[in-house]
Parts: structure tokens; C-alpha cells; sequence
């Protein structure tokens, strides 16, 4: 639900816009968050495999809490319309980075095999091809009954249909409803409505995943890990205030959108789990330490994340509360 409303946030009017500072300032936060927490760990004696899998997984945001962020204080301006942009195709090079990192790590831990590389093709090229699938008819079906409530039904259908053939064919659910979201908002002339419908309803799921994300969290193996989880909290925020400020500068973002950009891109969740599991399935005799540092910095960040994205608006201008 929420990957297929941000694939709403990029329509080509707003591509147009701003789309040079989206894609700009999202490559260098992603590149630079794997360079840095990756070499940090590894300064600090983290052996080199679980800080290179640590590193793309620290790559992911959490598109939920920020959209959540904007929508709550209101922001519509420039400084808000890229974040959401950024926020949407974020984790689509984070699974490019993550699946090459997945390749990386493997010929370093003595296996050379093109299965991660085959795998990552496919969860990649599937979630293109699924997320066109859906999207395409969805575009052009939708919103033609009458006003009201088949709209929410449609727009359950659009999304439970792109994530059921996502998980079925094994390929990217965010990204297949990411791209079917973008196909909506550009080729659906005669309505928005499925974004609307899709945004009263999503809390309910929300709740639930992340329920069942920290019942997984086992505290007495968090002791083992702490040092490493309070490494990974700092490279990753200083990695993504450095990297929304070079990417800024090198889009010509305005000053305060350089200063503010990375400490927005903070909260991380969902798209992090997800890469600790797939990681933990390729190396099993490293699954514990993947998923309890993953699961334990993620509680951090969705605690203060989705403030330092609340405090960045502010910064920029763009907050107005709901009175």
C-alpha cells in the first residue's frame, strides 16, 4: 500500500519539476550510506561480510513513516514534494545495491556462483513486469463505476493483486507497487481516487507488521550486538547527512533543502527487515546477527526517525500543523 502510493508521488508533471534533484540526491544518499557505514564497520573489527550485508541494508527507508511525516504537518511545498520523490525510488536502488552487495558478499565468503545475481535480475525485471501488469489495466478499469464505494474495492484489487503476483512470482513486492502506482498517476486521466481510498485504509496493516516485526526481536541476543547496532545508527545518519547534502549541491538544490534532505531520509523499517531475512537466507550462520541488530536499529529509528523528519520540514519551512 504504501510502495503504490508513492509510486503516486511520480508523475511526470512532478518528474518534470523536480526530478533531477530526486534522482541526484537519492543516488548519492544511497551510494555514500553503503560506502560509509560499510567502511566504518569494518574500521571497527566488524568482520567484512556483515558489514558489507549491514551496509546495503542500512540503504533502506522507511517510505511509511515519512509520507506519514508530510502528511500529518501538512507540507506540500518544494522541500515535500522531493522528499516524497526521493523516498519512492530510494528503495529501488537500495534493492539494486542490496542485490549486488548480496553478490559481493557471497564471492567474498568463498562462493562464486551467479545464483545472487540471477535472483537479483529477476526480483528486479519480475517487479517491473508485475507492477506493469497490474498498473496498466488498473490505469484504464478503475474509477469508470459510479462514485463511492467500488472505488475502495478497485483500489484493494489493484494492490492485493500486484503484491499476491509479486510474493507468488518471488520478485520485489515494493518495487512491482512502486512502478504500478507510477503507471496509475500518469495513464488514470479520470481519477486519483485509488490513492485516496488506499490512504484511509492502510493503518490497520501497518500496525500489524510492525507488530510482528518486534515480536521477533530477541533482547538477551541484543547485548551481543549493541556495539555494533550503535555503530550502525551513527554511520548511518552521518552517511545520509553528508550524502542529501552532496547530492543537493550537486543538483542545485536550494541551501536549505542540502542542509535538511538527509536528516529527513532517517526512519527506516519494513524494506530493512525484508533485506536482513533475504540476507539471513543466504548466509544462515549469520541470520541472527543480521535480524537482531537490523530489527534493534530499526526500533531506534522509527522512535527518533520520523522526528528528525518532522524537524527537517520545520527547517524548511513547510510544516503546518493540523489545527
Amino acid at each position: 500500500m504504501v510502495a503504490f502510493l508513492l509510486g503516486g508521488a511520480l508523475s511526470r508533471s512532478q518528474m518534470r519539476r523536480r526530478g533531477r534533484q530526486i534522482v541526484i540526491i537519492s543516488l548519492a544518499v544511497v551510494i555514500l550510506t553503503l560506502l560509509f557505514v560499510a567502511g566504518g564497520l569494518m574500521a571497527l573489527g566488524v568482520a567484512p561480510v556483515i558489514a558489507l550485508l549491514l551496509a546495503g541494508i542500512a540503504t533502506a527507508t522507511d517510505p511509511a513513516a515519512t509520507q506519514d511525516v508530510i502528511d500529518q504537518s501538512r507540507a506540500d511545498g518544494g522541500f515535500a514534494q522531493t522528499l516524497r520523490g526521493i523516498v519512492a525510488i530510494d528503495d529501488a536502488w537500495g534493492l539494486i545495491v542490496f542485490s549486488l552487495v548480496l553478490i559481493i558478499a557471497n564471492m567474498m565468503a568463498g562462493n562464486g556462483s551467479l545464483l545472487p545475481l540471477q535472483h537479483g535480475a529477476w526480483e528486479l525485471a519480475g517487479a517491473l513486469i508485475v507492477g506493469a501488469a497490474t498498473g496498466f489495466p488498473a490505469a484504464f478499469l478503475t474509477g469508470r463505476l459510479r462514485p463511492g464505494e467500488p472505488i475502495q474495492t478497485e483500489a484493494l484489487a489493484i494492490v492485493f493483486l500486484c503484491a499476491g503476483l509479486a510474493v507468488w512470482l518471488k520478485v520485489s513486492f515494493l518495487l512491482a507497487g512502486i512502478v504500478a502506482g507510477m503507471i496509475v498517476v500518469n495513464f488514470a486521466k479520470h481519477h486519483t481516487r485509488a490513492f485516496h481510498e488506499i490512504e484511509r485504509i492502510e493503518w490497520p496493516f501497518m500496525i500489524l507488521f510492525f507488530f510482528l516485526a518486534g515480536a521477533s526481536l530477541q533482547i538477551d541476543r541484543w547485548r551481543e550486538f549493541s556495539a555494533v547496532g550503535a555503530a550502525f545508527i551513527v554511520l548511518r545518519i552521518f552517511s545520509r547527512i553528508v550524502g542529501g547534502w552532496m547530492g543537493g549541491t550537486l543538483s542545485d538544490a536550494p541551501t536549505v533543502h542540502r542542509r535538511w534532505i538527509g536528516f529527513a531520509l532517517l526512519p527506516q523499517a519494513g524494506v530493512a527487515i525484508g533485506m536482513a531475512l533475504v540476507a539471513g537466507d543466504h548466509f544462515p550462520e549469520l541470520r541472527q546477527t543480521l535480524l537482531t541488530t537490523t530489527i534493534g536499529t530499526t526500533i531506534a529509528f522509527e522512535i527518533f526517525g520520523p522526528i528528525a523528519t518532522r524537524i527537517a520540514l520545520d527547517k524548511a519551512g513547510e510544516s503546518h500543523d493540523r489545527e
